[in-house]
């Protein structure tokens, strides 16, 4: 930990004044907690909003783990690791299951959460309602009435024009019946993880200046027509190149020896963690 700098960062009064605001949300699923952004030491953008919630709730105690779209190891992952070990000295881990809390950028990890876990998400724009409302007063309005004819709309729109909707990422979800929520440009595959999750699922916009939650066991449905029912991306057929891992999301990539399409795993600790089972597995059959 840094000498002359508070824990975590930022002072008592700040900390507080982001965990009331996370409380309210958490008490309020899918409703969007104005709070009090404070100036990070990174540009917003870049996961500042996840930031200030993982640096206000972490212990001495805590262990974290940090991903950026599947990867522990990119760029964005490996700087916020640093500055919240450097200001907090607490333990990093790339394992799933032994962090108690998980900050991640664009997904949520192949291995089921449990009830002692806190998956922060960073989000670039809280509002589901923007692509058909920029008036932040009418988007408030909207939610107040329980008026989300334009989400509808927007997915009734993609699928005149694409006979389907079209929402890569980000698909708008229904949180307890009541808020349609922003889910953080999370791909469709991710969507169904978020219902009756185990795990306390916090969502942070630094640059919008908002916080909003799922609670544990809390019902999430994703928005879908009866006819146009929801459907995440499929990779039947398809199994990682490096551990043989299926039913989960994979990247496609361009083989740069032979040119064809392979499969690989998105979520990088997840797939050592299948290949060192499977070595530990050759081993003890060896023995046998």
């Amino acid at each position: 930990m840094r000498a002359n700098t508070h824990f975590a960062f930022f002072d008592e009064g700040s900390k507080k004044e982001i965990r009331r605001a996370t409380l309210k949300a958490v008490a309020i699923p899918g409703y969007q907690v104005p709070f009090a952004s404070r100036e990070m030491p990174i540009a917003r953008g870049w996961g500042t909003g996840g930031l200030q919630l993982t640096l206000s709730l972490i212990g001495k105690t805590d262990v974290l783990k940090v991903i950026d779209q599947g990867a522990d190891e990119s760029v964005n992952a490996v700087s916020i690791k640093k500055l919240v070990q450097e200001t907090t000295g607490v333990q990093v881990t790339d394992q799933t299951e032994e962090a108690d809390l998980i900050q991640s950028r664009h997904r949520i990890p192949e291995i089921p959460l449990t009830k002692d876990q806190i998956l922060v998400l960073q989000v670039p724009m809280p509002e589901p309602l923007r692509p058909v409302e920029a008036r932040e007063y009418a988007t408030k309005r909207m939610h107040s009435e329980d008026d989300y004819s334009g989400a509808w709309l927007m997915l009734f729109e993609q699928i005149v024009k694409y006979g389907k909707t079209a929402t890569a990422a980000d698909h708008p979800v229904y949180v307890n019946g009541r808020y349609v929520m922003a889910p953080s440009p999370i791909p469709r595959f991710d969507n169904p993880k978020m219902h009756q999750s185990e795990a306390l699922i916090l969502l942070g916009a630094g640059r919008e200046k908002k916080i909003y939650a799922v609670p544990p066991y809390t019902a999430v449905e994703s928005l879908a027509f009866e006819d146009y029912p929801f459907a995440v991306e499929s990779f039947e057929g398809q199994e990682c190149r490096l551990c043989g891992s299926a039913h989960i999301f994979l990247d496609e990539l361009i083989d740069q020896k032979t040119g064809e399409t392979v499969y690989q795993c998105n979520d990088t600790s997840y797939c050592m963690e299948q290949l060192n089972s499977t070595e530990k597995a050759g081993v003890e059959n060896s023995y046998a």
